[in-house]
């Protein structure tokens, strides 16, 4: 192996932060991203196609995925919508085709990775300002001048906090700017029947695109970006994850209709947001994030601290993995936990008796 790529992967060793894949065996689950245990339903119909045999501008395309995607334009409320293979797929193609050269693109610092790779391969100016810190995008934002570009999610994946969205739509607004916002962990967890965030604030039109996925609450995959006619037929054209990928089968977009059209949504919501609320009355702890946010966060002062709190509650048949850096800077190793609508009171119970007798 080259040299270098050796240093690195037991740097990452000596380090305590090495990934590994691994299965799990049958655990409490407090750490998948399945928020409304929709992942183990199963739509999928033998007598449709199960190949698409290239990309959705060559012989990809299909009867199927038009049909989700003017089903997704009506639930989302949304002018148009096109479907991408994933969510990393979907911020990868916005991010690195719409920002033009001359541009600026104005990111919360805690944005995905695939929101970042984007602004790596678009042409445009990129800045990032502090987390959810709208004195300091104003701050940022009267620096610049021409065509900007902000950028944030409406519910962060590893804070489990949401962005301040209204004033950020003041800024926006103010300075004329295209505001973006991936939706990723909120769509199917808050909003009328998983509608998502913008859509529940009714700030929709202030918005000028949005990315939902259904890898998460939806519990399959695939990624939509939501906008104008206008964006989505230039994406078609120039957004080259989507132009060079092939399609998704056509029996995945029929799953993705149904997914987003279940009549138990609203149910499953509720019975997530319970579980929130009872874990919340019975912790003893303060918690960082917002107590409505299925995505729990706790740090420990030191990355051991966090080692060890994993351990407890792995002997308890918790199952999670320690958030080390680079995914969150250095100092703010966290033990991340995500909540579902099928997680049982007895389960939280467990979970509470670990935090509970921890120190933060």
């Amino acid at each position: 192996m080259n040299v270098l790529l050796r240093f690195k992967l037991e740097a990452r060793k000596q380090e305590n932060s090495f990934r590994q894949l691994t299965l799990t065996k049958g655990e409490i689950d407090f750490f998948s991203n399945d928020y409304l245990g929709l992942s183990n339903d199963s739509e999928l119909n033998s007598s449709t196609f199960s190949g698409s045999t290239g990309s959705r501008l060559l012989s990809g395309n299909s009867n199927e995925a038009i049909q989700a995607e003017k089903c997704l334009s009506k639930f989302f409320d949304s002018e148009s919508a096109l479907v991408f293979n994933s969510g990393y797929t979907a911020n990868l193609g916005i991010m690195s085709s719409v920002p033009q050269r001359g541009d600026y693109i104005l990111y919360d610092e805690l944005v995905h990775a695939s929101i970042r790779d984007g602004i790596r391969l678009s042409h445009a100016k990129a800045i990032s300002f502090k987390h959810n810190d709208t004195y300091n995008l104003e701050k940022q934002i009267a620096k610049i001048s021409g065509t900007i570009y902000i950028v944030v999610e409406s519910l962060y994946s590893m804070d489990g906090d949401m962005a301040p969205l209204r004033k950020i739509i003041e800024i926006s607004k103010l300075n004329n700017a295209f505001l973006i916002v991936d939706e990723a962990h909120a769509v199917g967890v808050f909003g009328w029947e998983g509608r998502g965030i913008v859509h529940g604030r009714e700030v929709i039109d202030d918005v000028f695109a949005r990315i939902v996925t259904f890898g998460k609450a939806f519990g399959f995959h695939g990624a939509a970006v939501l906008g104008s006619d206008e964006l989505i037929s230039f994406l078609v054209n120039f957004a080259r994850p989507f132009i060079y990928t092939t399609a998704l089968p056509p029996s995945d977009y029929n799953v993705i209709r149904n997914r987003i059209e279940r009549s138990d949504i609203r149910d499953r919501q509720q019975k997530l947001h319970d579980n929130l609320n009872y874990f919340h009355s019975k912790l003893n702890l303060s918690t960082k994030s917002e107590v409505n946010s299925p995505i729990q966060v706790f740090q420990f002062g030191s990355k051991d601290a966090v080692i060890e709190v994993s351990k407890k509650l792995i002997n308890e048949g918790i199952y999670t993995k320690p958030i080390f850096s680079p995914t969150v800077p250095k100092g703010e190793e966290r033990i991340r936990l995500c909540f579902h609508s099928y997680n049982k009171k007895e389960e939280i119970d467990t979970l509470l008796n670990v935090l509970n007798d921890s120190k933060f």
